[in-house]
């Protein structure tokens, strides 16, 4: 026995100290329980996506056009909307002169009630771009 063996344990005692974790877990095979009809379109689809055929490229541009859809939507909804606040407090100039906490309406107005409208709109379009993306894959899967 060398110096540098002198604080190790020897090898049986060190498998008894260790016990069944000190060896190799066993690997296991985990097969998903599909049917064979479904993984076959499925599968398809899926090699489509991955070889970027022109079936596949269709669908990543489906996908696209729907989320770009959604976010236009909801960008021009939030511009027309930011756009009529300055509009309505120049068309109505009596607003204007309300006070709250010696702060004037316009004022609170332009400058708080945008970030929490603008967090609304983010939230509302994580959700929407969530489902395309879950309707995407569940046709995928189909």
């Amino acid at each position: 026995m060398s110096r540098h063996d002198a604080g190790k344990p020897e090898q049986p005692a060190r498998e008894a100290w260790l016990g069944e974790q000190g060896g190799r877990p066993r690997r296991r095979r985990v097969i998903l329980n599909d049917s064979a009809k479904n993984r076959g379109k499925a599968l398809r689809t899926i090699i489509e996506l991955e070889e970027q055929t022109s079936v596949g490229e269709k669908l990543v541009r489906d996908l696209i056009k729907q989320q770009l859809r959604s976010a236009f939507g909801l960008a021009f909804a939030v511009l027309i909307g930011m756009c009529l606040l300055p509009i309505t407090f120049y068309l109505f100039p009596q607003i204007g002169d309300l006070k709250i906490l010696g702060i004037g309406i316009p004022w609170l107005v332009l400058g708080l009630a945008p970030f929490p409208i603008l967090y609304g709109v983010g939230w509302v379009f994580r959700r929407q771009a969530e489902r395309h993306e879950r309707d995407f894959v569940n046709m995928v899967d189909r």
